[in-house]
């Protein structure tokens, strides 16, 4: 049966912006979501093959739901500078990678998408969806099925039945009473999925559900009376609209022949040096930048080690390495308790590789085991004649202390070297790499975010976890080669960072795993003493003054 490949392109283009790291070209364009989303296509059309494409987004101005409700998505802030700058781009980019690209004024991708998969199912025609719209669980059925490439999730009916617990013929019903934060829809308050669920699995329906609303007790059942009038007006704006009027039809969906000179000028432009060499070899590659850039715009070659034959050539690697830099991922924001979610480590330029332990995302590949990978490292880690190079090595040490590893050979610290050269700027990396490298490095919580939705490292996605980590010990060596000659043209700061600063590391390090010792008996000695002297000046003053006073009261005083 022939397919049609449909893409909410909608719904990846956010999720890459804040998923990416910030990446940049050398005139400073943010490039990071053109390249999430144009690496996602370029591997959906790899693993599908489609007879029909389709990337669909969101048209600009107000829709129909906006008439049906003012407050629609009204919380939403406006789109990121960084991001609105990206769009022209992008989408001149997926044309000329050969996808038919459809936006239709006055209503949402999601009710393109529903409609094209309508018309796919009448003739004939089975539709996979490409989303992480939940929304759009309402369109699966016998010839739709949904696919999420963040996760590797994929939703057919009975997939829709595990995870949300109603059919799809029921998740509109199901979305209406749980509410849509993302598009200020409220549902019931204090209704969870499983509430939901259950009440949708016990009456049949939400018109079903409102008709015994009375049955239901307690404070949910207020809640559920309350709200009786908004839900039919909820149901409309979650109901995706199957029946719209587009300006292309199924036949119109066909592939093309990539734009190959375009793909070259807009890849120059945007410097993906990677697939410029896959265009036109060297060639193609010499009118562009950089390669395909890694965490904060660094060209790096990064490999993540899942097997034991990556393991032990990289293990052989950094034995044979003069000079090592490590980054530490973390789970965890307390040294003395986080855990290791991998190590990245880089032994020059451009060469870096990640070892993850813990990634624990839905599709996440089988990582090696930390334990044996520990023992295999330990010899490494904890000889001090192979030299390491690490930002904020004492934080480091403390997670490696923590799976029972004395990391020993710490030759250099970044962020020491910046504390003795600038110590009036920040030592952070990011601010590092912008002053001595000219490039913009992304915070690990680029991905994960911040606030109550910020997740674990180990939640990230392991290929955007990765090309971080590797690019961040990639940029701590380069670092490194930048501010060492530095201090080294300053005798007097080299002895400084040399003789006091790395070995207070290590004293500062003892201190804060073991303890300060008190003497107590010391202390109560003192305090002793100085009560009795407290009480002799005070007969003293008392004496002077001809009689006794508040010697705590500036007024008697």
């Amino acid at each position: 049966m022939p397919t049609l490949l449909l893409v909410d392109a909608s719904s990846y283009l956010y999720r890459a912006f804040h998923a990416m790291p910030d990446l940049r070209n050398r005139a400073g364009e943010p490039t990071g979501a053109i390249y999430g989303v144009l690496n996602m296509l370029r591997r959906l059309r790899a693993d599908f093959k489609a007879d029909y494409l389709g990337c669909v987004f969101d048209a600009r101005g107000k829709t129909f739901r906006d008439e049906l409700y003012p407050a629609y998505k009204a919380q939403r802030p406006p789109m990121p500078g960084d991001l609105a700058c990206q769009i022209e781009v992008l989408h001149a980019a997926i044309r000329a990678l050969g996808w038919p690209l459809v936006s239709v004024a006055g209503v949402e991708a999601d009710d393109v998408i529903g409609t094209l998969t309508r018309q796919a199912a009448q003739q004939g025609v089975e539709s996979v969806v490409s989303t992480g719209d939940k929304d759009l669980a309402q369109l699966v059925g016998p010839r739709v099925t949904l696919i999420n490439t963040m996760n590797n999730e994929k939703l057919d009916e009975a997939g829709v039945q595990a995870k949300f617990g109603v059919p799809p013929a029921r998740i509109v019903d199901y979305l209406a009473l749980v509410g849509d934060a993302v598009d200020n829809v409220p549902g019931v308050e204090g209704v969870g999925p499983k509430t939901a669920a259950k009440w949708i699995a016990r009456y049949g329906s939400l018109d079903a559900l409102l008709e015994h609303a009375d049955d239901i007790h307690g404070a949910a059942g207020e809640n559920l009376r309350r709200a009786r009038d908004f839900l039919p007006t909820a149901r409309r704006l979650l109901t995706v609209a199957a029946e719209v009027d587009l300006p292309v039809g199924i036949e119109d969906l066909r592939p093309r022949e990539p734009d190959r000179a375009r793909l070259m000028e807009l890849f120059s432009r945007l410097e993906f040096r990677g697939w410029l060499e896959q265009l036109g070899g060297q060639e193609g590659a010499a009118r562009g930048g950089q390669t395909e850039p890694a965490a904060g715009g660094v060209a790096t070659e990064c490999e993540t080690l899942l097997d034991w034959t990556c393991f032990e050539a990289w293990l052989d690697a950094i034995r044979a390495s003069p000079l090592t830099a490590i980054d530490v991922e973390a789970i965890g924001d307390e040294p003395m308790s986080a855990r290791l979610a991998g190590i990245a480590f880089a032994v020059e330029p451009g060469r870096s590789a990640y070892l993850p332990f813990a990634h624990r995302h839905p599709g996440a590949p089988a990582q090696l085991p930390a334990e044996q990978a520990l023992e295999r490292l330990r010899p490494w880690l904890e000889s001090a004649t192979h030299a390491k190079l690490a930002h904020d090595g004492k934080h480091g040490m403390h997670v490696f202390a923590n799976h029972g590893i004395r990391l020993a050979g710490l030759a250099g610290d970044t962020m020491l070297e910046s504390y003795v050269l600038e110590s009036d700027k920040s030592h952070d990396a990011a601010g590092l790499a912008r002053r001595h490298l000219g490039i913009t490095l992304a915070g690990a919580e680029a991905l994960t975010g911040k606030g109550a939705g910020r997740i674990g490292f180990d939640e990230v996605e392991l290929a955007s976890a990765a090309r971080h980590a590797a690019g961040a010990a990639d940029t701590v060596l380069r670092l490194h080669r930048a501010m060492q000659p530095q201090l080294a043209a300053a005798p007097r700061l080299e002895a400084l960072y040399r003789d006091i600063e790395l070995p207070v590391m290590e004293v500062l390090f003892r201190m804060e795993r073991n303890g300060v010792l008190v003497d107590c008996e010391g202390l109560a000695r003192q305090s002793r003493e100085l009560g009795e002297r407290l009480i002799d000046l005070e007969a003293r003053a008392h004496a002077l003054a001809g009689q006794p006073f508040n010697i705590n009261s500036p007024r008697q005083i």
